[in-house]
């Protein structure tokens, strides 16, 4: 820890974080000289590395023309290309780009979006959204009222609005029964869907918010074969939206552009931030179906909500070139490729590990869940703060990954999550879960396990 005192309100009020001061490609170097293999990106943001020389490039070019221009005002060069990139060919009929400044705000402006679609449509009564619980959405209060992280609701949970309800994850390792097919397991979370638009009301239900592949709340859990075509279909079936987060598994993270051309069926609205401009400036956007836009260009003819630094050129111009190389550079071959060896090795290294219940995910975004007992799932108890003694010994041993805790039910269950840069080698994929296998048995033995 620092001697001097830091004015910066860091995330623990204990400890002041080392300096980072340089950055190379997969790897972040602290003041004192000590490299780390940056495995998780940050928060599965940084899918070029660090100081990405193209990317430097077109920030430099940028900042020399044009820095800022507020939207109420004008547009910009690259807001017009990004958007054009992103929704230019209409994937899956999302055809319009609204650019702010992070996921929270891509959430916040979705669920906006959802409800004034459906007030100019005259259908005022859809006021509630329906969500999953061990899923997360953001930090500001719409969107944490979204999420079902609850560790991170509880504080804030008597200012969250009540027009949000939550639903079964689809989350096989915990939530399937014994027994059970993967099919009936399916079946029944589809049941449960539609018995909460029928307690509802399903014309007061705006829309159902989900992630495809759940992030870090839950640890990189993709859903089932057919379950967002189940999902999907209750949503058409009684007019309401589907939202996809891809905040955290999008942008190219699991091997398609977007998580959901996995799924057989597309979104009205997503909302995309971290992999969209790689760490290189803050920037989300949400893309919208044309269906949506023409209803309001037709009505009232304005959406109703905005921010100071919406469509940023500067962060337009970073997000820009992030897209322009992962697409020259073929990054996506990269990632599937690079994925099936993570996969290969975390199996070979903790397939057979008496404390790790389970691995999973899709392309560079995957996880490992810690359990006292893998017969029955057993979570450790979170006070012995695994998640938090795996970080610390990673780190130190020049490893960033993502553990996290609650990954069963927001208290309970340790996971630790990797997504790695989309321009890693097959060594840094070798050297991470290496690290990764002597950080978590130098943890548990901490704790006597």
């Amino acid at each position: 820890m620092s001697a001097r005192l830091s004015r910066v309100l860091h995330r623990s009020l204990r400890e002041t974080p080392p300096k980072a001061i340089g950055g190379e490609g997969v790897w972040l170097i602290a003041e004192d000289g000590h490299r780390v293999l940056d495995a998780s990106g940050g928060a599965a943001v940084s899918c070029l590395g660090h100081q990405h020389p193209r990317v430097l490039g077109a920030m430099a070019k940028q900042a020399s023309k044009l820095a800022y221009a507020h939207t109420a005002f004008f547009s910009s060069e690259p807001a017009e290309a990004l958007a054009d990139r992103l929704v230019g060919e209409e994937p899956g009929g999302l055809a319009y780009a609204y650019f702010v400044s992070g996921g929270s705000e891509a959430i916040e402006a979705s669920i906006k979006l959802a409800r004034q679609y459906f007030v100019e449509r005259g259908e005022t009564q859809r006021q509630r959204f329906i969500a999953r619980r061990q899923s997360y959405h953001g930090n500001t209060l719409g969107a944490l009222a979204a999420g079902g992280n609850a560790w991170r609701r509880e504080p804030y949970a008597p200012l969250l609005s009540s027009a949000f309800s939550h639903v079964t994850p689809a989350f096989a390792y915990h939530e399937k029964r014994d027994g059970e097919s993967e099919s009936d397991f399916v079946m029944r979370l589809a049941a449960e869907l539609e018995a909460e638009f029928q307690r509802l009301g399903p014309d007061t239900v705006a829309a159902f918010i989900a992630e495809p592949v759940v992030g870090a709340t839950a640890g990189c859990v993709p859903a089932p074969e057919g379950y967002f075509r189940a999902v999907r279909e209750i949503c058409s079936r009684h007019g309401a939206l589907l939202i996809l987060d891809e905040v955290m598994c999008g942008m190219g993270r699991t091997g398609t552009t977007h998580a959901w051309q996995q799924e057989g069926i597309a979104p009205d609205i997503q909302a995309i931030a971290k992999g969209l401009g790689g760490g290189y400036q803050p920037i989300g956007a949400m893309l919208a179906s044309a269906t949506i836009i023409d209803t309001i260009r037709r009505g009232s003819g304005a959406f109703q909500h905005g921010h100071t630094y919406l469509a940023h050129p500067m962060a337009c111009a970073a997000a820009l070139e992030v897209q322009r190389v992962i697409d020259e550079e073929r990054l996506l071959d990269n990632v599937k490729e690079l994925g099936r060896h993570l996969e290969r090795r975390l199996t070979e290294r903790f397939g057979n590990h008496r404390h790790v219940g389970d691995i999973r995910g899709r392309g560079l975004f995957q996880a490992i869940e810690l359990v006292a007992d893998r017969a029955t799932r057993k979570p450790f108890d979170p006070a012995l703060k695994l998640n938090q003694k795996i970080k610390a010994a990673a780190f130190a041993a020049g490893l960033a990954c993502y553990p996290a805790g609650g990954t069963v039910d927001g208290r309970s269950g340790d996971h630790v999550l990797l997504a790695p840069p989309y321009i890693s080698a097959e060594d840094d994929i070798d050297m991470i879960v290496e690290r990764l296998g002597a950080a978590v048995d130098q943890a548990l033995q901490s704790i006597n396990h």
